[in-house]
């Protein structure tokens, strides 16, 4: 697996999450339980893993769906 997105912003992750399940790509949310106990003051980001046969793909739709919707990482 390989990281496609590191960040502590919630919203972010939950809108790449969905974009990703919308792509029927397999995607994992990694550190969320390491980010929570340590009380979620933004030390330990959350990072997106998609396998690695899958990260072109994940990178595309992702970089593609943040200049649609003007986001910024």
């Amino acid at each position: 697996m390989v990281e496609v997105l590191r960040t502590n912003d919630v919203v972010l992750l939950s809108f790449v999450s969905a974009l990703l399940d919308e792509a029927n790509i397999d995607a994992l949310v990694f550190d969320t339980h390491a980010s929570i106990m340590e009380g979620s003051i933004g030390v330990l980001p959350r990072r997106i893993m998609v396998a690695d046969s899958d990260l072109y793909y994940a990178r595309k739709v992702i970089d593609e769906a943040m200049e649609d919707h003007d986001v910024e990482n």
